[in-house]
């Protein structure tokens, strides 16, 4: 798939809980720069960042990597994502399109990959991740988002439903969703012409979106939770979780 596959990565400064996110340094580098070097090393196509402000442009391209840049009032990731498609791949030579969060630096590349894996199925329209969960408290937590889905393999199952709540009942493993997702172009397209559904709004997460309107969404299982940067508790564990890497 790799001629076919797009990586965006969406970057936004206007962060409420930690002003410009994107440019915190991590281990020498912006975070976002992290963000990509995951990406890359992930080798499974083109990166390309999706930014809204000239400064992490410049972070972005001054490390190396290649950058667009998007309209700053998207009312989310998977909107600007879809901009950037157009602005660098007009002609739609991409068939795959990678979300690699813009907040997630500790990512490990076999993550990024095991999110494509899900698309050689012809059915499949999005793939996503999840994690199966240990600690007690994460299973109640309504931050930690819960995949109820029905088992393909081992290693994989189909999205029923995606909730806040502990969910589903009775004896068995619960799992938690990692906000990173695989799409098939044509889903993607489809998917960002849908209006908010009414679930989406209820539990306030866009993935019911899809599910509301018979897309399929199957998940791949994988082994560790990358840390989401979303406050300076956050950006101190990535700290320390990439203490040596490489500025």
């Amino acid at each position: 798939m790799k001629a076919d596959t797009l990586v965006l990565i969406p970057a936004r400064m206007a962060s409420t809980r930690l002003p410009g996110k994107p440019l915190a340094d991590i281990a020498g580098a912006p975070m976002i720069v992290q963000v990509a070097r995951r990406a890359a090393e992930a080798d499974i196509g083109r990166v390309v960042v999706a930014v809204d402000h000239a400064e992490t442009l410049a972070a972005v391209t001054g490390a190396g990597f290649e950058a667009v840049m998007t309209r700053a009032d998207h009312p989310s990731g998977s909107d600007r994502i879809f901009e950037a498609l157009e602005l660098v791949d007009p002609q739609a030579r991409a068939r795959y399109v990678v979300n690699v969060q813009g907040d997630l630096p500790t990512i490990e590349p076999e993550s990024v990959r095991a999110a494509l894996a899900p698309l050689a199925d012809d059915g499949v329209d999005i793939a996503t991740l999840c994690v199966e969960i240990v600690r007690e408290e994460e299973r109640s937590n309504p931050n930690v988002v819960k995949v109820v889905g029905s088992p393909l393999s081992d290693t994989r199952l189909r999205a029923l439903y995606f909730t806040r709540a502990t969910a589903p009942h009775g004896d068995g493993p619960l799992y938690h969703h990692i906000g990173l997702y695989a799409y098939k172009r044509a889903a993607l397209e489809r998917f960002v012409a849908l209006p908010p559904s009414p679930l989406e709004r209820r539990e306030k997460l866009e993935q019911l979106r899809a599910l509301e309107a018979g897309m399929r969404i199957d998940v791949e299982i994988i082994a560790s939770v990358p840390v989401g940067v979303d406050t300076p508790e956050d950006l101190e564990r990535a700290r320390h979780m990439l203490a040596g890497s490489p500025a």
